[in-house]
This record gives C-alpha cells, sequence and structure tokens, in this order.
C-alpha cells in the first residue's frame, strides 16, 4: 500500500504516540530513585519525614546554648583571722550609785535617781520621791546599782509631786534608758511591762527579783525596772485600795536590758 494510504498514515501516528507515551511513564515511575511507591490520590501532599534514628554529628560537636542545671560551685568561704567584736556594753560593778537618767520617747532629761537601802516604795523611798526626784532602792531587799547584773530598781511618781513618771505606761517596747552614773553611760532597751500587786507577796516578789519575774533565779544579765504607781486605772476600775504610804494596789513596771555602754 502506497505509504500516502490516509489509513496508514494514521496508524502510523497512532504507533509513535503510544511509544512516546511509554517512554514518558517509564522516566517517570521506573527511572526515578526519589519517587515515591504507590503514589495514590494523596500524592501531591507534602510526605511527613519520621524522624532520624541517626545521632547528629551537628549536636554532638556545636556548644549548647541551653542554661545548665548543674548546681554552682559554693562560694570559697574566706577564714577571718582577727579577734571576734567585743560585746556591744560592759556592765558595772553593782555597787549603788547615784544616777542621772533619760528617756528620749517621754521627754525626760538628766532626772536624778537617788540611791538608798530599802526596798521599792518602803517609807524611805516615798519620802525620796515625794521631793520630785526617783529613787533605787539596794542591799538585800533591793537591786544593784546602774549598769549591774541584776535588776536596777528605779521608782518615781505619777499623779503626785513633779508627777516625773506620769507618760510611763506610754514606754513601748523597744524604746531606750539611758542612765548615767560614775562616768559611764548604760543603755537599756526597754523589753516587757508587768503589772505588780502591792496586796500579793508573790507579785512583789517577782518586781524585785534579781531577774523580773523570776524569784530565785541567778542573774546573767543587767536588767532595769522602772515603775510608778497605776492609781488611775485602778480608781476607773472601782479599786481605791492603798497602803500607809498612800500607795495604790497596783504599779507599771517597764523591764529592760542592757544593750549598751560606754565611757563619758
Amino acid at each position: 500500500m502506497p505509504t500516502s494510504d490516509p489509513r496508514r498514515l494514521v496508524a502510523i501516528a497512532l504507533t509513535a504516540i503510544v511509544a512516546l507515551a511509554a517512554c514518558a511513564t517509564d522516566g517517570s515511575t521506573g527511572g526515578s530513585t526519589g519517587g515515591s511507591a504507590g503514589a495514590g490520590p494523596d500524592s501531591d501532599r507534602p510526605s511527613e519525614v519520621a524522624p532520624s534514628t541517626a545521632p547528629s554529628t551537628a549536636s554532638s560537636t556545636a556548644p549548647s546554648t541551653a542554661p545548665s542545671t548543674a548546681p554552682s560551685p559554693a562560694p570559697v568561704e574566706e577564714v577571718d583571722e582577727t579577734p571576734a567584736t567585743p560585746p556591744a556594753y560592759v556592765v558595772s560593778d553593782g555597787r549603788p550609785r547615784d544616777a542621772r537618767m533619760s528617756i528620749p520617747a517621754l521627754d525626760i532629761e538628766d532626772l536624778r535617781v537617788e540611791a538608798y537601802r530599802g526596798r521599792t516604795d518602803d517609807a524611805a523611798g516615798h519620802a525620796i520621791q515625794n521631793t520630785g526626784i526617783a529613787a533605787s532602792p539596794f542591799g538585800p531587799r533591793g537591786g544593784v546599782g546602774p549598769g549591774g547584773v541584776g535588776n536596777y530598781q528605779v521608782t518615781g511618781h505619777r499623779t503626785s509631786s513633779t508627777r516625773i513618771l506620769e507618760f510611763l505606761p506610754d514606754l513601748r517596747r523597744g524604746d531606750r534608758v539611758v542612765v548615767r552614773a560614775a562616768g559611764v553611760e548604760y543603755v537599756y532597751e526597754i523589753r516587757t511591762t508587768r503589772i505588780t500587786s502591792f496586796r500579793s507577796a508573790r507579785s512583789l516578789a517577782e518586781q524585785r527579783a534579781a531577774v523580773p519575774g523570776r524569784p530565785g533565779a541567778t542573774p546573767v544579765r543587767a536588767m532595769i525596772t522602772i515603775s510608778t504607781c497605776r492609781t488611775q486605772e485602778d480608781h476607773a476600775e472601782g479599786n481605791y485600795w492603798a497602803d500607809e504610804f498612800d500607795n495604790p494596789e497596783h504599779r507599771i513596771d517597764k523591764v529592760g536590758v542592757l544593750v549598751r555602754s560606754r565611757s563619758t
């Protein structure tokens, strides 16, 4: 049949098209090593890559920028070979001495305190207070001198004479009391408030004890007890009891400890 036969030409063209299609299919499936076998309708979506189990050389060689969780080494402690700092105060020998007392929180300055042999608010102490100054008993029934280890006792009027301790109830924990005697300044700090009953032997023993509030205890610190009457409060409560010296039943005691001393 001549080559110009239209049917033969169509057959040849179809054969060529089939051959070309077969070549194209072989190149896209069989010839590619990077293709995914069994690609189906979802082959146009990006495939998920499984995490590699091989160790990463980059992570093993590159320095880590994450903060370290290891504990920091303890700082080296320097040894101080200098002598220990001496205490802030030196106590006195405890001998009774006249003194001057200042209480900045109550605007009391250089109040005279006279030492006498006796006990708190007895006849002799009451007579001293009536002159407008404070009294400080010493001896077997009294206390120690200013700055001494034990209980330095000071009493004064609140409602009579010069009313030197009128505002003693306002004294608060942490307030300072300065006592000067024999060229030394003793600074006491108020720590507590006690109420003493003149009608209770036990209560009086606690007020006058070497360790305030603890009769029989051995003192190891220098302390102070500043005492005045509780007349207004007793009367407001209907208590008008008084002893032969006109002391009401109750006294207000401010108790402090020595925190500093220095030569003046």
